[in-house]
């Protein structure tokens, strides 16, 4: 049998997430089992709505539509933090530490791959062959012009013959 859903008012839902973006060590589920709600209402609610707390101008966004200048400057805001306060810097604009993390890596490893020495040897490897195929393709080009005109001195050669033939 389908249980109908439950219908609650957009005030408590809005105490729940007060509660949920405030929580300090609690955990949602305690927060669930306070309100005497399940924990997927209480998640879908939270990423449904945006948090309460406007003072950053990306609240509400994802995190994976953030700008590069943007996840820099979280990035430079978050650096000194750790903890439980980090998570709560992160709960404030919607984001996890996790992400944070993976951001560093790739700021990171895009600079890493910008200076590294293994690059100028690369570049001179693709030199030498875009070199070594540029040569290939003009001796193929000459046997090419040289082909054509045979074959149209063959066809003038041809006419000729054909011309004092008759």
């Amino acid at each position: 049998m389908i249980t109908p859903k439950k219908q609650y008012s957009d005030e408590f839902r809005e105490q729940a997430l007060a509660k949920v973006y405030k929580r300090g060590k609690r955990t949602i589920q305690d927060i669930a089992d306070e309100s005497n709600l399940s924990i997927h209402t209480l998640k879908n609610w939270m990423k449904s709505s945006t948090p309460t707390d406007t003072s950053s101008p990306n609240v509400g966004k994802r995190p994976q539509d953030w700008l590069p200048e943007e996840r820099l400057l979280a990035l430079h805001e978050s650096h000194g933090i750790s903890g439980e306060a980090l998570n709560a810097w992160c709960r404030q604009r919607g984001l996890f530490a996790h992400q944070l993390a993976q951001w560093k890596s790739d700021f990171c490893a895009v600079t890493s791959a910008r200076s590294g020495g293994n690059d100028s040897q690369t570049l001179r490897t693709l030199k030498a062959e875009n070199q070594r195929l540029e040569r290939e393709l003009n001796r193929k080009d000459k046997a090419l012009a040289e082909a054509a005109a045979l074959l149209i001195l063959q066809k003038k050669v041809r006419a000729l013959l054909a011309g004092e033939v008759e």
